[in-house]
């Protein structure tokens, strides 16, 4: 999810900075934008909140693909959830729409005390 690449990018960015006595000349300007693309897109900057949802997400049996599109888009619906990922409720892995409610519920309790 963009929130964990967010936390790894910037402990490395603060590695790089003590590592170097001018902290511009470690760091490329790639590395910068993508820092700069994942925080700006990361719904969650907390790394207990970035933890839970992780977890809540996990428990689902999901897809890799399938748990990063749901974390880092945060649908608020089911009818949302089920439209940016379909296949939550196709290959015989089918989850009821209330388990569906359920976790986005859940994300959307960690959303709100972050």
């Amino acid at each position: 999810m963009n929130c964990e690449v967010a936390l790894i990018l910037d402990r490395k960015y603060e590695q790089l900075q003590q590592m170097s006595d001018d902290p511009m000349n470690q760091v490329s300007q790639v590395f910068e934008k993508s820092l700069q693309y994942v925080k700006r897109f990361s719904r969650y900057t907390n790394p207990d909140a970035v933890r839970q949802v992780r977890e809540i997400l996990s428990r689902y049996q999901l897809a890799e693909f399938e748990l990063c599109v749901l974390g880092n888009l945060c649908p608020e619906t089911v009818e949302e959830a089920i439209a940016m990922v379909p296949s939550i409720k196709s290959r015989g892995r089918t989850h009821e729409d209330e388990a569906i409610e359920k976790m986005l519920n859940d994300l959307s309790l960690i959303k709100k005390f972050e």
